[in-house]
């Protein structure tokens, strides 16, 4: 098996491609890339574990009715406990991308997943001391998490070639919605059981700490790094690339990325996808709790339920969209935008009917299930839209993008919850909830609009790296360019 690159040359008439020497794939259908993807799909599967079991432990920590047996505080701040994580996880996403660029991602994802554990092993604990104790953790939960997504999307740049990048990187970050399918349900059976509340704290911090050791031994920050993989698939993956054996770490062009409309498309597109995202993730449970008068056990299954319809769905929409990519039936952009529109468009309809529903008197229960299914199920098709659009612009600065990109828009991940606040004064009022419903629809529907209208599929002209006599010689610039250029339109 092989893969054939192809070089593009721009002339009058068009584009002329010229053949490149084919790439010899490995023949084995495991390889290293597959082990460092593996390791990645189980950080962002425990890190959002720990994020969101919250939202179901702390019904059984303030209602005394689920677990007779277990300590229960009257906390009258939920809304602020559930975004907290969000006020520490903005913080370090620009400065992680750019260290991950530099110094290599493995210890700082290391150190974060242990610091991340510690902390929600520690929630129980600081529970006893009030709200603010939890808040605390919490804080300190999402400062180390802010390392997760620009590292990751530093590594998938140096490990996964470009034909796999679809299928791959959906494959990780789709570690989010099976982990709060398992963390949900999880969650809701502990607290409900005689272990109570605190065991579920102290499993997920415990199953960090065990990822950490094994990262530490697997974990590597370029093929280069790993020392005892198949030559083969270290050729194939590094002449995908285009990777080259340079220890300079091109400069950041910050000017060029803050005047860059398609990055500014990313992220307005990636801010309205988080604030419907977290206004769901951190009250679902809530919702189907005091609205739909599930209780903790049946709450945690049924509300990871979407969660897991968005697992499943991520990979028909990427495999579709990777197809018809792959296949050219449409340009890179238009495949981005569609698959995007289909991810934030749908979802916005199904909750703007979702809060129109919620002003009969009638039994809602059902539909309202279908509904919660359809919002968050196919919002899964927003990965193969804005967030690998960045690799897309810019495969040298994709990790500093995802950072800018996921810290500014994270701050909707803060606002959205504590909205919920102040609107929904009553939590069994289901007029109130339809308000919340309304406001995540439109903020969708403009994040998804803009996207539309100035998104790009194409290699930024400043993601080449600069001539100088520390990297390459000045008559191959245009050369690397227009081969990025070619990676860009094919893949």
């Amino acid at each position: 098996m092989a893969v054939t690159s192809v070089e593009k040359g721009n002339v009058e008439s068009g584009v002329v491609q010229t053949p490149v020497p084919e790439i010899e794939a490995p023949a084995s259908c495991i390889g290293s890339r597959h082990v460092q993807v593996v390791m990645l799909f189980l950080l962002i599967t425990l890190g959002y574990g720990m994020r969101v079991n919250l939202s179901v432990g702390i019904v059984a920590m303030t209602d005394p009715t689920v677990n007779p047996g277990m300590p229960t505080y009257d906390w009258d701040d939920k809304p602020t406990i559930l975004s907290s994580f969000f006020w520490g996880y903005v913080i370090p996403q620009i400065g992680a991308g750019q260290l991950a660029k530099t110094y290599g991602p493995k210890w700082f994802l290391a150190v974060t997943m242990f610091i991340s554990s510690l902390f929600t092993i520690l929630i129980p604990f600081m529970a006893e001391l009030g709200s603010w104790g939890v808040i605390a953790c919490r804080i300190m939960q999402g400062l180390a998490q802010g390392f997760f997504f620009p590292s990751s999307h530093n590594l998938l740049g140096k490990w996964v070639p470009p034909t796999e990048r679809a299928r791959m990187g959906t494959f990780v970050y789709a570690g989010g919605p099976f982990g709060t399918v398992l963390a949900n349900p999880t969650t809701g059976w502990i607290s409900a059981s005689s272990l109570g509340w605190p065991f579920a704290f102290y499993i997920y911090g415990a199953a960090g700490l065990l990822w950490c050791v094994a990262w530490i031994y697997l974990g590597k920050n370029s093929p280069s790094d790993h020392k005892s993989m198949d030559p083969i698939e270290r050729k194939y993956i590094e002449t995908s690339l285009g990777q080259v054996d340079n220890k300079v770490v091109p400069p950041t062009p910050w000017k060029s990325i803050v005047s860059s409309l398609p990055v500014w498309a990313i992220l307005i597109a990636h801010s309205g996808q988080n604030w419907g995202f977290s206004t769901l993730l951190t009250n679902i449970p809530t919702y189907m709790g005091k609205v739909l008068g599930f209780d903790i056990a049946h709450n945690g299954l049924l509300s990871a339920g979407p969660y897991f319809a968005f697992w499943v769905l991520s990979f028909v929409f990427s495999g579709i969209t990777d197809y018809v990519i792959m296949n050219k039936i449409v340009s890179v952009a238009v495949a981005r935008k569609v698959a995007n529109s289909i991810g934030l468009y749908v979802p916005a309809a199904a909750l703007i009917t979702l809060g129109l529903i919620s002003d009969t008197d009638s039994d809602i229960s059902d539909i309202t299930l279908v509904l919660l299914f359809i919002a968050v199920g196919v919002n899964s098709s927003c990965f193969c839209g804005y967030n690998v659009n960045h690799i897309d612009l810019s495969p040298t600065h994709a990790g500093t993008l995802m950072g800018i990109t996921n810290g500014f828009s994270n701050i909707f991940s803060i606002i959205a919850p504590l909205l919920v606040q102040f609107i929904v004064s009553d939590e069994e009022n289901p007029q109130q909830w339809a308000v919340v419903f309304y406001i995540a629809a439109a903020v969708s529907i403009a994040g998804n609009t803009f996207f539309v209208f100035f998104g790009s599929g194409e290699i930024q002209p400043w993601d080449s790296i600069e001539p100088n006599e520390n990297t390459i010689d000045p008559p191959k610039e245009k050369e690397m360019e227009e081969r990025k250029h070619s990676n860009g339109q094919r893949y």
